[in-house]
């Protein structure tokens, strides 16, 4: 690991004082004793929130990229924290042209003036990771095309070394460090980075997003050429929309604002519900509005590097959590997160009833137009995790997209209810997951697969049976020991069902009406009772 980077991070710590993010009345002696010193420098007029931006700018795109992530964590983070951080912006300086220009012609085999009909040297966007040209294809088409940065891979993984050395030392050292799960944030946020370093899994993940939403009035995903993609290029469809955020913009051509915003809220239930495969990275840069159509809008999504999905069990459990919560049934919320395995077998219902209780109660209370379903989802979270509720990635790149679409949906239409929307959604989802036209269409599904394995069943019985026959004999040590104390056992339970047996052998002898009908049975009851009270 370079010393020299080691010694810029401290640097920028040090600038803006991140040290005193920590409380040092709470910190171990040995801490205290060595941050003490630190009490000698000024100390900084700014508040922690804009320290901690100012310093992951100035450490780099990386660190911007890893604050965007933290941005999406108000689960870990308090709240002035978290609003400073969703001002970072990933814009940087972009890297030489003529350099953009040789990754592509070595990737694609040719020269850019074969390759393309025009090919614009100056960037369209540049970001930490990659950054976007324009160009016209010989076909005619107009097109960007996605280079990532030269030696980003390395720069990522040099910076995740030491991001991560520090969530290690921040765990292990650091009083309630362990409660912020450092290590894990850390291992999500590689995790992600990743999924941007390889153009073809995002291309691949556009692709499958446009065709989960052809035809669909409510989303865009531009065409991805794949004669012209590799692992460090993409080239997509050069899409004409508004940016979600040019609220001025879409006002001025008429746009539905109401619909918008509504039409939002349907795109991601269909994403995690219908279709389970949803863009996982839907912040307000990578959304645009089409102009065909004003009033009845449709949105255009880029950047399909994050996706994310759901076991079906999570699926099933989500719903029917936000079902409960919607009807303030927090005994049944609290049943389901122990069902799902979210948070552990062991743990106690009735406090974490009260738990959730005391949590939702103060949310519940406002007017259902002014609750934010994703901060509801966010305090669930919260307080699951009180109970050591395990990291569950899936579920928080649901959070993060469910933050996205809710700011989004109420800074185009402020009167939003997303209640409104979600509550008819989820229950048409949870009717039609029983209806008899979903197990038909489950049994086609995965019927082959069932026949194929059925003419194995008896195999793996007869092979089962095989192996406890070769267990036998290391078990009769085992099995001599505890016979005794089985054979009590079996005389008491045994003899507890014969009393069953006579009572209920008594009960019909006894019946006028049965005993027309049912001596057979009553005989064949004692009978049966006899032969118990004589069993060895």
């Amino acid at each position: 690991m370079p010393v020299a980077r080691s010694f810029t991070i401290a640097r920028v710590v040090l600038r803006y004082r991140l040290d005193q993010l920590l409380p040092l009345s709470r910190q171990p002696l040995w801490l205290r004793g060595l941050l003490s010193p630190l009490r000698l420098l000024p100390k900084s007029t700014l508040g922690r929130g804009e320290r901690l931006r100012r310093a992951l700018e100035e450490l780099g795109p990386i660190f911007v990229k890893f604050g965007q992530l933290l941005s999406t964590r108000p689960d870990l983070l308090p709240p002035d924290i978290v609003e400073e951080l969703d001002r970072l912006q990933d814009r940087v300086p972009p890297f030489p042209s003529e350099q953009c220009v040789g990754l592509v012609e070595k990737a694609l085999g040719g020269s850019v003036d074969e390759l393309f009909a025009s090919f614009d040297r100056q960037p369209l966007a540049s970001a930490s990771v990659a950054q976007v040209h324009g160009a016209v294809l010989r076909s005619g088409e107009s097109v960007v095309v996605k280079v990532l940065r030269p030696g980003i891979d390395r720069v990522i993984e040099q910076d995740l070394r030491l991001l991560n050395m520090f969530a290690g030392w921040i765990e292990r050292w650091v009083p309630d460090g362990r409660r912020f799960r450092p290590v894990e944030v850390v291992e999500d946020y590689r995790h992600t980075i990743e999924g941007e370093l390889d153009l073809v899994r995002e291309a691949a993940n556009g692709t499958q997003l446009k065709r989960n939403f052809a035809n669909s009035p409510l989303l865009y995903i531009p065409e991805v050429y794949w004669d012209y993609t590799r692992e460090n290029v993409l080239v997509l469809e050069r899409i004409d929309g508004i940016p979600v955020t040019d609220v001025r913009q879409l006002q001025a051509q008429d746009t539905d604002m109401k619909l918008l915003a509504v039409r939002g809220v349907e795109i991601f239930f269909k994403q995690v519900f219908e279709h389970n495969f949803f863009h996982a990275d839907m912040h307000p840069g990578n959304i645009f509005v089409s102009r065909s159509n004003p009033r009845r809008p449709q949105y255009i999504a880029i950047d399909t590097a994050i996706v994310g999905s759901l076991t079906r069990e999570d699926q099933y459990y989500l719903a029917r959590n936000l079902l409960a919560m919607f009807r303030r049934d927090y005994r049944m919320v609290a049943e389901l997160h122990v069902q799902s395995g979210w948070v552990r077998r062991d743990t106690p219902v009735n406090s974490f009833e009260a738990a959730i209780r005391a949590v939702c109660e103060p949310i519940f209370e406002k007017p259902l137009g002014e609750i934010s379903f994703a901060r509801v989802l966010i305090s669930l979270f919260q307080t699951a995790r009180r109970f050591d509720m395990a990291v569950q990635p899936q579920l928080v790149l649901l959070q993060k997209t469910l933050l996205n679409i809710e700011g989004l949906g109420r800074q185009l239409y402020p009167q939003l209810d997303l209640w409104k929307t979600a509550h008819p959604f989820l229950e048409r989802w949870m009717r039609e997951r029983i209806h008899p036209k979903t197990i038909v269409g489950e049994i086609k599904r995965y019927g082959p697969e069932w026949l194929e394995k059925f003419p194995q069943l008896p195999q793996m019985v007869f092979s089962s049976l095989e192996q406890a026959r070769e267990l036998a004999p290391h078990l009769d040590t085992i099995g001599d020991k505890l016979a005794q104390s089985q054979r009590r056992g079996r005389r008491q339970y045994l003899r507890r069902v014969a009393g069953v047996l006579l009572a209920a052998g008594a009960t019909a002898l006894a019946a006028p009406e049965l005993t027309a009908q049912l001596p057979p049975a009553a005989w064949a009851m004692g009978v049966a009772a006899l032969a118990l009270l004589l069993w060895p």
